[in-house]
């Protein structure tokens, strides 16, 4: 009784639902590339601007590599949700 699966549709990978699933992993990735290029972006072409120190002496390129973590896991929990079984 532990292991049942009450009310989830059929859990067959069918390859409308692995399409689904490449889309929604294809788009979060694009998000993150796109915030990812941009801290690249600041690195390469301004670096005066990543040298700023605007909270606790912390400068701008580590506070934004933190954020780039933050936003790995925030992505991951998105897509876990997006990906998660159907009900009936």
């Amino acid at each position: 009784m532990l292991h049942e699966h009450q009310n989830l549709v059929d859990e067959q990978d069918t390859p409308a639902e692995a399409a689904r699933r490449s889309r929604y992993g294809l788009w979060l990735f694009a998000l993150y590339l796109l915030l990812y290029a941009g801290f690249m972006g600041l690195t390469a072409f301004a670096p005066g601007v990543v040298a700023q120190t605007p909270f606790a002496g912390v400068n701008i390129a580590v506070l934004y590599g933190l954020v780039l973590i933050g936003m790995a896991l925030l992505l991951a929990l998105v897509y876990a949700w997006l990906c998660r079984p159907r009900q009936v």
